[in-house]
């Protein structure tokens, strides 16, 4: 499909007076007001190609996530590589110190952690769409200082860290957009798909690198680097066709531009009543937040049940890293090098091809089985297959002569490929889905972007100390993410609740009034809150009451309101 038929697709059916754009809060409530004469109940589709569309273009940030992640482990074993940027030792043999390793595995992590920092306040001054172009651009950039050099590490080094201020970024906001555009049936999917298309990214730059290891020239790793051009200009330039978020639209006055968007996302007419139901949601979460005043960055730990939310953010995503999944990819090589593998290379595919595959049914366990059940149920089994691993490697492998130990070998591979079944269907594309989710429009790129930067600090200390912890310890280190993947499960169970099938809206309201994280799965939201996707009538009586409660909240709801609605809401 070419970007002028993928323009046309998401074209609102009449082009809009330019004064029309900007509506004022007054000027929202007759929009909606004429809106509720008719309502068509019709049922929703569950998919519908535009959503589709939009969800392919836009997880390519996730492709690019993958593709940067994966290649980096190939080239640290690359003759050539090794000849340019590695140190000569007294016999003649090139090999990377702990150190130079480090820097240039998890310089990128660094360049992520800042370019998540750094995307929300761009992405709420020029929008998510926009922002996504934007970071494409500076990916690019940064491939190019890698390409440039003969034999500078540092450069190559610096490179990545360019680079991967536009993965950081895109990390943050690509799920922030999915989130706000996607159909609710389909929100955790198609964010999940974002971590698919991370998956799908490893997996292809082994399948490149194995092709292009055994070439004795620079084209050996500059093949997969000049490869690697592709997918920020797919994801750039497509995304440019694609409209803007339908939430953030709405709140910069473009009232029917956000309709226009979500009717051809959901695939109904105006007058649905999941459309004019989630635009009304959607006001009166803005009417409380202006509430409330302009945001100041603290509310971020001060705003109502923020702190509880900001932090779990952090945790979900930092424990994403602490499963150890990581470890797997970026030392693929070296480690099964060590189990005695003649072309650790087809090991790695092997195990891209494992975990790409695994997260394809992730995107169906996300929306059918819960977050909090296939959150724990993925840790307990990730934990379980890290204790035999390390035991395994730590107390049967012989290291200094794996050949000796070959069943030891092939039952690390094996339990690596069952962990990577448990963390691709759970840990790898639901925390996405979480994080995007629990935060109010007030806070939400701030903090997801805050979540998003723990995950890649993690990433760099997880690749940067790896050498030196695994030279100590060796296999053993193993402990250390399965202890992580036990932590895990307490975590959810504790403080995570289940937001399968809820607007974005409804799910704010589930953190703000303290529902019990263990019976959210069947917390009932007040019957002024739409949450039937089939068009349950709203309760009109109670419309007042509800904008008169939201703006409670947003003004800092009292403790006793609060105690006495959340006696209601269980009761």
């Amino acid at each position: 499909m070419g970007v002028g038929n993928l323009k046309a697709l998401f074209k609102p059916k009449t082009e809009q007076p330019e004064h029309s754009q900007a509506t004022t809060p007054e000027r929202a409530d007759s929009t909606l007001e004429k809106d509720n004469g008719i309502i068509d109940d019709s049922p929703v589709k569950y998919l519908t190609w535009r959503s589709f569309i939009l969800g392919v273009v836009v997880s390519m940030g996730g492709f690019i996530f993958g593709y940067s992640t994966g290649q980096i482990s190939g080239f640290t074993t690359m003759n050539d590589f090794k000849i340019r940027f590695a140190e000569r030792q007294p016999n003649g043999e090139y090999t990377f110190s702990n150190v130079r390793n480090g820097l240039i595995v998890g310089l990128l992590s660094i360049g992520t952690m800042i370019g998540a920092l750094v995307a929300a306040p761009i992405a709420d001054r020029i929008g998510r769409k926009f922002s996504i172009s934007f970071w494409s651009l500076v990916h690019i950039v940064g491939i190019i200082v890698q390409m440039a050099t003969e034999d500078k590490w540092y450069q190559v080094a610096m490179g990545r860290w360019v680079a991967g201020l536009g993965v950081g970024a895109l990390s943050s906001v690509v799920p922030m957009y999915q989130s706000e555009a996607s159909p609710r049936q389909v929100r955790g999917a198609m964010v999940s798909a974002f971590q698919l298309f991370v998956a799908f990214g490893i997996f292809i730059s082994y399948i490149i690198n194995f092709g292009t290891e055994s070439i004795n020239s620079t084209a050996s790793w500059r093949i997969t680097m000049g490869i690697g051009f592709a997918w920020p200009l797919i994801l750039g330039v497509g995304t440019l066709f694609l409209p803007e978020s339908p939430r953030f639209a709405y709140r910069h006055g473009r009232i029917n531009e956000a309709r226009e968007v979500m009717c051809k996302l959901y695939g109904v007419g105006p007058n649905h009543r999941t459309v004019v139901q989630e635009m009304k949601d959607i006001k009166d979460k803005l009417d409380e937040e202006r509430a409330a005043g302009q945001a100041a960055w603290h509310e971020i730990f001060t705003g109502p049940r923020m702190f509880y939310r900001t932090i779990l953010g952090i945790a979900l995503q930092s424990l994403q890293q602490l499963t150890g999944a990581n470890f797997i990819f970026y030392y693929g090589n070296s480690i099964f090098t060590s189990t005695g593998i003649s072309n650790s290379y087809i090991t790695q595919i092997i195990l891209g091809a494992v975990n790409f595959g695994m997260t394809l049914p992730g995107l169906y366990v996300v929306e059918h089985f819960g977050r909090r059940k296939s959150l724990m149920v993925g840790a307990a089994w990730m934990a379980i297959c890290f204790f035999i691993w390390a035991s395994v490697g730590h107390f049967s492998l012989n290291i200094e002569d794996p050949q000796q130990t070959p069943k030891a070998g092939a039952a690390m591979i094996v339990f690596t490929c069952f962990f990577i079944v448990g963390f691709a269907t759970t840990w790898g594309p639901i925390v996405w889905s979480i994080c995007s989710e629990m935060y109010p429009s007030r806070y939400r790129a701030v903090c997801i972007g805050i979540a998003t930067a723990s995950n890649w600090t993690w990433n760099f200390l997880i690749s940067f100390f790896t050498p030196f912890i695994s030279g100590a310890i060796d296999f053993a280190y193993g402990y250390v993410f399965a202890a992580c993947c036990v932590a895990g499960v307490f975590i959810v169970f504790f403080f995570v609740n289940e937001t399968q099938g809820r607007t974005l809206e409804e799910v704010d309201t589930m953190y703000v009034l303290h529902v019990i994280p263990w019976k959210s799965s069947s917390w009932e939201p007040p019957q002024d809150i739409i949450r039937d996707i089939q068009g349950r009538p709203d309760s009109q009586d109670n419309a007042k009451s509800k904008s008169e409660g939201r703006t409670e909240h947003g003004e800092g709801l009292a403790r006793d309101n609060r105690e006495q609605e959340t006696r209601e809401i269980r009761e």
